[in-house]
């Protein structure tokens, strides 16, 4: 037992030793890495607030000057790290049947010279407050789930004024941007690094027909968030030349209506409904391939039987199952991104320039990584070892806990959703159980 404790204990100290290896090589100089590798020790530290001074307290540094140039005077390539922590994470998370979330969250400001700052809403609360805004894609597989990619919007009031955009040090040539737009770029992106994945899943934000027509020639099923007056050109039994959301679900059987055998993911009081439409040969997007996939749109009600609407994309004979355990995936990076903020300091970004802001999420991304690792790894102790882990340090009972009973939106909910076995490959369904070894 003693043995086993020591060893998932040397899995968090050699896990911190890899990844300080892995980001070395970015920094100029040896001491500067260093201090960086005291900013992610200083991150995954128990203190709640991960101010400069108090990372600076924790690195036993007179004064947080070091921290600060690390995000600052430093100079070093933020997206280098980010593609550090992507490699990272998929060594031990990367799955054919993932998904990529696209999701965002709020940054409060009290002034308005920071990078981005407006009066905006606040993607954490949904209300208009003095922020920033950063746009996140996250990788969720049957493994965990971490932070991939990540982009600060700037809106119109800042795009179209030179000077202060100059002021927070962003990159000559940046114009806006849509979120839409924030978004496409990063799954292509993730495309074009080969990360295996079946899916991508997005809040209605982020809906748009550029990223519907790249998944399709791309062979990428989706569950897209869209409003109730998005149209639906997709023949269909109901409206022939198609029609709107809110249409639709006005002229479906009542029959289609269901409640899911509650997974540990699905509110109880929550019902879903799947209307297909025609099936498309996908070579109608890409030459090259072939094979029917299906549009579609799924509808979830709740309790006030208030309707949310999502657009499909999944290859034929795909089941309601499966489209929503997609879509619960975005309930999982919400999660992972309150436990960024309230756990690794995602939110406590000190400084006002755009290569800071990308610098300090970066580092936090990584941090979130490297738990995730951790807890993948740890899992596979023996039950008492990781227990007893546990009790003895407050940060890994926080991250690393495994409930006996997945909380709703958690990755073990989502894979304790009910799935029918299909041998045929394109039926493809979002992380099967992991194989005992």
């Amino acid at each position: 037992m003693v043995q086993s404790i020591e060893t998932t204990f040397e899995i968090w100290a050699s896990s911190l030793r890899e990844v300080k290896a892995r980001i070395s090589g970015l920094f100029p100089q040896e001491r500067v890495a260093i201090s960086a590798g005291l900013f992610l020790e200083g991150l995954l530290r128990d203190e709640h607030r991960k101010t400069g001074w108090m990372r600076a307290e924790a690195a036993g540094d007179p004064g947080p000057w070091r921290q600060q140039a690390i995000l600052g005077r430093a100079k070093w390539d933020a997206d280098a790290l980010r593609d550090i922590v992507r490699e990272y994470a998929l060594e031990t998370l990367a799955d054919n049947e993932a998904v990529l979330v696209i999701d965002e969250t709020g940054f409060i400001k009290q002034g308005n010279t920071s990078c981005g700052v407006a009066r905006q809403v606040d993607g954490s609360t949904g209300k208009i407050a003095n922020c920033q805004i950063g746009v996140f894609a996250a990788y969720a597989s049957r493994h965990g789930h971490a932070f991939v990619d990540r982009a600060l919007y700037l809106p119109r009031a800042w795009t179209d004024d030179p000077a202060r955009l100059a002021r927070t040090q962003v990159p000559a040539g940046k114009t806006f941007a849509t979120k839409s737009r924030l978004a496409l770029d990063m799954i292509a992106r993730t495309v074009a690094a080969d990360v295996p994945l079946s899916w991508v899943a997005t809040d209605r934000i982020y809906a748009s027909v550029d990223i519907e027509m790249t998944l399709r020639g791309r062979c990428k099923g989706y569950v897209l968030a869209v409003n109730a007056n998005h149209h639906f050109a997709s023949r269909n039994r109901f409206f022939p030349l198609g029609g709107t959301a809110e249409d639709i679900a006005g002229n479906l059987d009542p029959s289609l209506w269901r409640s899911l055998p509650q997974g540990e993911a699905l509110q109880g009081s929550e019902s879903w409904a799947y209307c297909p439409f025609t099936d498309l040969d996908v070579a109608e997007y890409d030459k090259t391939r072939s094979g029917l996939w299906t549009p579609g749109l799924l509808i979830r009600r709740d309790a006030n039987h208030a309707l949310c609407y999502f657009s499909t994309w999944s290859p034929a004979g795909t089941e309601i199952e499966t489209l929503v355990a997609v879509q619960q995936c975005c309930r999982i990076i919400e999660e992972g991104l309150r436990t960024a903020k309230n756990e690794l300091g995602l939110d406590h970004n000190e400084t006002r320039s755009w290569h800071g802001w990308h610098r300090h999420v970066s580092m936090v991304m990584l941090a979130f990584a490297m738990v995730s690792t951790v807890r993948h790894k740890a899992s596979h102790e023996s039950p008492g070892a990781v227990g007893r882990l546990m009790g003895t340090s407050r940060r890994f009972e926080r991250l690393l806990r495994t409930p006996r009973k997945p909380k709703p939106g958690s990755l073990g909910a989502v894979a304790a959703l009910p799935r029918q076995d299909h041998s045929s490959e394109c039926r493809r369904k979002p992380f099967p159980p992991v194989e005992k070894q």
